[in-house]
């Protein structure tokens, strides 16, 4: 579960400077699987190469996304929605 411990870390470099920096928050593996399957939680893998490919761990329903990508695919997402990243 170490892989997920990363959960939302990633979300601070992604967003450094941006308008979401400020609401920016961690979440708990536990809130995490609380949540997963709701309508309002959109969950991103951003792992990269290897990691993501070779790993047996993959959240269920979780979007593969591009860590490296972010400017292309950051505004195809609901801002309403709970948006979480994951990575190594």
């Amino acid at each position: 579960m170490r892989r997920i411990t990363g959960l939302s870390l990633i979300l601070f470099f992604l967003f450094t400077g941006s308008v979401f920096a400020s609401s920016v928050g961690l979440i708990s593996k536990e809130e995490l699987k609380a949540e997963l399957g709701s309508e309002n939680v959109i969950v991103l893998d951003v792992r990269a190469g290897r990691d993501w490919s070779t790993s047996e761990f993959k959240i269920p329903g979780a979007i593969r996304a591009s860590g490296n990508e972010f400017s292309n695919w950051a505004d195809s997402y609901d801002k309403d929605k709970k948006i979480v990243l994951y990575c190594a």
